[in-house]
């Protein structure tokens, strides 16, 4: 039986991007510093609606072809001067994921995530390429192969890409180590690996490749690559054919280049020393100067991913369209996401750790862990949030399938030691005060644990109401306990589940209360990074381990595990869909190969239900559609916009692991 109801989750910095993409005019070839910085302007080229990025030009009017999520997915939108509404593209159907489309000689290219790979930690990226008057398109990487980053030649008629090939993912993201490959679309098997160790290639004319990579001494660096005429003749071998030489200097970070095609300057993201932003700057490969194009104009927005028109007259990017601009000003509270499963439907929360209500009218949360503490409720439609307590850090909830006005959570640090202090909370409040007219609602909270217990968290609640179990550092070692719902471990008393040298984490109890799923490491202690997902009863017997695949199981990274309301799925993160872009042209993920999946109890029919580059993670599943009406492109739940939606300010930030 196909899998229903409402999936709740949440992606990391994703609701704050408000990403459009933006044109800069260029000079030409003569200009100096001074010129160009006091005579540039910037212009919008998208119009607001959800996200724009990853764009490229496809002639000098400005016909711009891109990346938009405002159907609830990545597809491809092409703009043209003069047309007030953008042109989705066709692409594969079954495709929830478009990257970096291109449009050479009436054909698009671009990279997609709609065919599995043959085993699990590999990434399913792939280019594709479709004449834009059909509707058929062709795979250009070798099954058994991942590709990223399309770029073709300005003749348009050899191809490169950043890949691993056959190799598989190594569970690495700060620097994916892909190769730039090169090849021609009339013989795609005929792969030329060009050098190794690159990412995002572009070319100048037909000959020289750039590319970025993370240099020996940590700064993220432009390398060319100059090709022979006989680039096809033979293989390059294990080792590369070319040495790439290093272009830009030490001292500054330097990613996502776009090379002019006929000149020596490059259009390159960078992140200097001292400074909080990434911007666009032009460098000069011969005299080895920066010019600025963005920190002139938007000083505190960071830009991403430049791209240069045919004959390089314009430069373009995506950043954070800015508040009060036109188009999407707020951040809905529930945002819809297309599912691949038509009978599931899926929404995206601003916040984390959701938690359905017994009906499912309602989501309790938490909001930002520094700025925006405690606990919140929002209605499942979006329309109305309401705040319970805000004077507390809180994490991670349980809304009691048996009562309508009572919640678990976690209180004190999230992340810490299993000696911290943290107690789990019954949280108790009058549903008749969850009324459009306030924004505040008193509650009662009692803490369950005692004081000075170590760090007891991620509690989950028994469908009767009377037991929750949750994780607890009590013993030295993170392991799971069973607690009274309502009179708590003083009073009710407290039983231990699971008990060993490793970490049991984030519990799930089933509907019918017979099984409790949780993530641990107990297959490998020793490693704190890979989690695996397991089954218990609550009286503790029956122990047994969900195997999803036949892989190596010291990097698995399941969790934030949870049961459909037949209990016959589980809903869970993993990482066994690799990367799916690279990470570096992103703003901050700490994980950014989270996507959701679901997988029967005894492992087997797993699927994979978000496609992105995003971390997807925390998710609730309820049984009903929740929301009987999905409105993409702009509008919020039911079509309404949320009454106390927070304004849209661009609150990202770099990748944490770039320093």
């Amino acid at each position: 039986m196909e899998p229903t109801g409402t999936i709740v989750f949440t992606s990391v910095g994703r609701p704050y991007y408000g990403f459009d993409i933006f044109s800069v005019h260029l000079p030409d070839s003569s200009f100096s510093l001074p010129d160009f910085s006091s005579t540039h302007s910037e212009h919008r080229l998208t119009d607001g609606i959800s996200i724009n990025f990853n764009g490229q030009f496809v002639d000098e009017g400005k016909t711009l072809v891109y990346i938009s999520e405002r159907t609830g997915s990545a597809r491809i939108f092409l703009n043209r001067p003069g047309k007030a509404e953008p042109q989705q593209l066709h692409s594969p159907p079954e495709s929830l994921f478009h990257d970096r489309p291109l449009i050479k000689n009436d054909r698009l290219y671009f990279i997609s995530a709609h065919e599995p790979p043959e085993k699990p930690l590999r990434s399913w990226s792939a280019l594709y390429s479709t004449l834009l008057h059909e509707k058929t398109a062709v795979r250009l990487t070798p099954y058994g192969s991942v590709d990223y980053s399309p770029a073709i030649s300005h003749s348009g008629n050899l191809i490169a890409v950043a890949s691993y090939g056959p190799r598989p993912w190594s569970g690495e993201f700060h620097d994916l180590q892909t190769d730039i490959v090169v090849f021609q679309e009339s013989d795609p098997t005929n792969r030329v690996r060009v050098c190794q160790h690159g990412g995002w290639p572009t070319w100048s004319g037909d000959a020289t490749l750039y590319f970025h990579r993370q240099s020996d001494d940590g700064w993220w660096s432009i390398f060319r690559a100059d090709l022979p005429d006989n680039i096809f003749d033979a293989s390059p071998g294990g080792g590369g054919l070319l040495a790439p030489v290093r272009v830009t200097p030490p001292g500054v970070h330097c990613f996502t280049p776009a090379a002019m095609h006929n000149s020596k300057r490059i259009v390159v993201a960078t992140r200097r020393k001292g400074k909080n932003y990434r911007h666009i700057e032009i460098f000069d490969v011969e005299s080895h100067k920066f010019y600025p194009v963005t920190e002139l104009l938007n000083p505190n927005f960071h830009h991403y991913n430049p791209f240069v028109s045919p004959e390089s007259t314009f430069i373009g990017y995506h950043r954070f369209r800015g508040e009060g601009a036109p188009g999407e000003s707020t951040i809905p509270h529930l945002d819809p996401v297309t599912s691949p499963i038509q009978g599931l439907r899926m929404l995206r929360l601003n916040g984390s750790f959701p938690a359905f209500s017994p009906s499912g009218d309602l989501i309790v949360f938490n909001r930002d862990f520094d700025l925006n503490r405690g606990l919140r409720i929002v209605r499942a439609d979006g329309s109305k949030r309401w705040t319970l307590f805000e004077d507390r850090t809180a994490f991670y909830n349980s809304w009691s399938p048996a009562d309508k006005n009572v919640i678990f959570t976690s209180i004190g640090p999230i992340f810490q030691s299993a000696i911290a202090t943290v107690q789990i909370a019954r949280v108790t409040f009058d549903p008749e005060h969850l009324s459009n007219d306030r924004d505040k609602i008193p509650v009662d909270i009692k803490i369950l644990t005692k004081e000075e217990t170590g760090n007891n968290a991620f509690p989950s609640c028994s469908p009767d109401g009377k037991s929750v179990v949750f994780r607890s550092g009590r013993s030295g070692h993170k392991n799971l306990f069973i607690v009274d719902a309502i009179k708590g471990e003083v009073e009710g008393g407290i039983r231990q589940l699971t008990e060993g040298p490793w970490i049991d984490t984030m519990p799930s109890w089933s509907p019918d209360g017979e099984l409790i799923a949780f993530s641990s490491n107990r297959h490998n202690p020793d490693n704190v990074e890979a989690f695996g997902i397991y089954l218990i009863r609550p009286d503790g017997t029956g122990l047994r381990r969900v195997k999803v695949a036949e892989f190596e199981e010291e990097r698995e990274r399941l969790n934030h595990v949870c049961f459909s309301a037949d209990g016959e799925w589980l809903l869970l993160a993993a990482n066994l869909g690799g990367v799916t872009v690279e990470p570096v042209s992103l703003p901050n993920h700490f994980q950014p190969y989270g996507d959701l999946y679901m997988v029967r109890l005894d492992g087997s029919d797993l699927q994979r239900l978000t496609f992105n580059g995003y971390e997807n993670g925390t998710p609730a599943w309820h049984p009903n559609r929740v929301v009987e009406e999905l409105k993409f492109g702009g509008l919020s739940l039911g079509g309404k916009k949320g009454e106390d939606e927070e304004e849209l300010k661009g609150q990202f930030d770099e990748p944490l692991w770039i320093q």
